[in-house]
């Protein structure tokens, strides 16, 4: 019995460029490259810029949904006001962008 998949190639066939078979390879790395790993990491700096420069009075929005008002900010926690009278100590990490100054629409909007 002959196996097929172990003998040479017939003459008059040569074989094929390895970079060839490397090509899909890399276009593929390439695509997912542009679409995927580069605008993660502009995201990921702009988020650590935004967190880099909060300061006190600054709205913010955290993962959790809470809206609120930066009183003080530490090395890696931030203490919001959530309501009068009321403050929280959120990680850094927590916070996931600034609240847009136009404010909430009103419930009457459509």
């Amino acid at each position: 019995m002959i196996l097929i998949g172990l003998m040479a190639p017939p003459p008059g066939q040569g074989q094929a460029n390895p970079w060839m078979q490397f090509l899909p390879l890399v276009l593929i790395f390439g695509i997912f490259y542009f679409l995927l790993i580069r605008p993660a990491r502009k995201r990921q700096k702009a988020v650590q810029l935004m967190l880099d420069d909060l300061k006190s009075g600054d709205r913010i929005v955290t993962s959790g949904g809470l809206l609120g008002t930066v009183v003080e900010v530490d090395r890696t926690t931030v203490q919001i006001r959530i309501a009068d009278n009321v403050k929280v100590k959120v990680t850094k990490s927590a916070v996931v962008g600034l609240q847009e100054t136009g404010g909430a629409p009103s419930s009457t909007e459509a």
